[in-house]
């Protein structure tokens, strides 16, 4: 049974930086594709970043240039390092587990941007 257990959100104020963990369990970790979802009140989840099995990276338009994924197989978790965070950066973040078309998501943590 998969399980993935986020942690690192919290409050900060624009310009600062956050950085969410993943724990996984369950699975196979090294093989998976890992990402990080997020979904505002009122707005569809969007798929924030994804790293392969081969780390390669994926990022959406929005967070560019701002924020980085990671992952430790030897841990078997990843990572969301958060600069320069906006107001729309606030949401829920939650992390995904996809193998073969098929994803699971962990509960996730409030990132809240605000002054």
């Amino acid at each position: 049974q998969v399980q993935l257990v986020e942690s690192g959100g919290g409050l900060v104020q624009p310009g600062g930086s956050l950085r969410l963990s993943c724990a996984a369990s369950g699975i196979t970790f090294n093989i998976y594709t890992m990402g990080w979802y997020r979904q505002a009140p009122g707005k569809q989840r969007e798929l924030v970043a994804s790293i392969s099995s081969l780390s390669d990276t994926n990022f959406a338009d929005s967070v560019k240039g701002r924020f980085t994924i990671s992952r430790d197989n030897g841990k078997r978790s990843v990572y969301l390092q958060m600069n320069s965070l906006k107001p729309e950066d606030t949401a829920n973040y939650s992390c995904s587990a996809t193998l073969r078309g098929t994803t699971s998501w962990g509960q996730g943590t409030q990132v809240t941007v605000s002054s």
